[in-house]
């Protein structure tokens, strides 16, 4: 029933965003044309496999020359992250819903029957398989000998990395209506970072599972089980002694690496999480706007409409830029310092639902049907 629930839970959100008693749905922002002042050229492009209904958690990961891809029809995929050929391919047999996870010499997926799959990054061989009992929606954390899992029933679950036997669990209680995903945990020196759907963050040995510290970023408030809703979706960044979290009607916030104290926090809504960089950190809200933010004291710097109810991905810095995709498959380039429109490109005409993954000098982003697209960012035309 959680599933049907949540899934339902994201149209009725959506629209509850855009429409009210007394008007029509307003429709998406047009794009208009610009002067583009960024060159951007693909690199290359595959399929792995639709997934154009449930907004899976499949997304690339990249580590060195390789790329790591996950298809929702059971397939993983290894590929030199520079053109696109093939490394190696693994065949699961089962539906794939969440990762690719990597680390520790794994790549690591999910399903979402609770089913974790760990395969040797090098070859492709399976290493183990281990069952979480909870459908998998987010890419599992590796490293420390540890494979973390965050299933939607509000359960992290430490798996060992060698060998899949369950190390230890976490819970926090999940609220009755929820917006269909979880946020990745985040593995962190000898801690493990992780941001739930009752709007809380904790912090955990990664060894143990020790609770360190648990902070309430959003409280749920209104008469209504929808106003009430203060999912955290997308990962916690961790920057330093910082951690840096963002969730739905709830808040951005800064919050102390070591303690968990909240040393700032603004009101904004987001489905898809955040990005930093060294001075500024980048949402994309429920409605559409591009943010730009201090880390020091969450001040906005910046805010473009342009892209206003696009269905926004969440952002990635690539370069001076920060990346966005949107409902119809387009790739958005706006200027870090400005928010300016600086490019645009598209991909295969299908919703890009996660947020770019930028690897050495690469942009890496998965369509919702399968589409893989690599692109570089060429220097700057002059003005």
């Amino acid at each position: 029933m959680r599933f049907v629930r949540s899934l339902l839970l994201v149209g009725t959100a959506l629209l509850a965003a855009g429409c009210s008693k007394e008007k029509d749905v307003e429709p998406p922002a047009e794009l208009v044309d610009f002067r583009a002042t960024l060159a951007i050229k693909r690199a290359w492009n595959m399929s792995v496999g639709a997934d154009e209904v449930l907004r899976l958690g499949l997304s690339p990961v990249a580590d060195g020359e390789r790329a790591f891809i996950a298809g929702a029809g059971g397939d993983v995929f290894a590929v030199n992250l520079a053109n696109g050929r093939s490394l190696w391919r693994a065949r699961l047999g089962v539906e794939l819903s969440a990762g690719p996870g990597l680390g520790d010499g794994l790549v690591v997926v999910g399903t979402p029957k609770g089913q974790v799959i760990a395969l040797d990054a090098a070859t492709g061989a399976e290493r183990w398989r281990a069952g979480v009992g909870g459908e998998i929606l987010s890419a599992p954390a590796v490293g420390g000998g540890r494979v973390v899992v965050h299933t939607v029933d509000g359960r992290l679950t430490a798996l060992d990395a060698s060998d899949g036997r369950t190390a230890w669990n976490f819970e926090q209680q999940v609220p009755r209506l929820i917006v269909r995903g979880s946020a990745s945990p985040v593995i962190d020196g000898d801690a493990v970072l992780a941001a739930f759907d009752n709007g809380k963050v904790a912090a955990l040995t990664l060894a143990e599972g020790d609770l360190l510290w648990s902070a309430t970023v959003a409280t749920p408030s209104g008469r209504t089980e929808l106003a009430r809703l203060v999912d955290i979706l997308g990962p916690v960044r961790v920057a330093g002694d910082d951690v840096f979290v963002a969730g739905f009607q709830g808040r951005a916030a800064m919050i102390a690496r070591n303690s968990g104290q909240i040393w700032w926090g603004r009101e904004y809504s987001t489905y898809r999480g955040l990005a930093l960089d060294e001075d500024s950190l980048y949402l994309s809200t429920a409605d559409g706007s591009v943010v730009a933010l201090s880390r020091r004291d969450g001040t906005e710097r910046w805010r473009t409409d342009a892209l206003i109810r696009r269905g926004l991905s969440g952002p990635a810095v690539d370069g001076d830029a920060v990346v966005v995709g949107d409902f119809e498959g387009y790739l958005h380039w706006l200027d870090r310092g400005s928010g300016e429109m600086i490019a645009r490109t598209s991909t295969d005409g299908k919703r890009i639902s996660h947020a770019p993954v930028p690897a050495g000098g690469i942009l890496l982003v998965q369509t919702d049907a399968g589409g893989v697209y690599a692109f570089r960012a060429e220097p700057r035309a002059a003005r």
